[in-house]
């Protein structure tokens, strides 16, 4: 290893690494959707179920009582 990172971490083996000294290593922060993507996400829910009503369903109800 290099000599400049002398830790604890690295002279402690794995499997009795705590949270503590495991936290040192890996900061996980959360993020927040902006709210333009939800909006999108919504559009496109909103176009899957309107299309399903309107062209999927006819269109199935033709099918199954007259297959080609």
């Amino acid at each position: 290893m290099s000599d400049y990172l002398d830790t604890s971490a690295e002279s402690t083996p794995v499997k009795d690494t705590s949270a503590q000294v495991e936290s040192r290593w890996h900061g996980y922060v959360g993020n927040r959707i902006p709210w333009y993507v939800r909006l999108i996400w919504l559009g496109f829910w909103v176009f899957a179920v309107y299309y399903t009503i309107t062209y999927l369903f006819p269109a199935l109800q033709v099918e199954i009582v007259s297959p080609p």
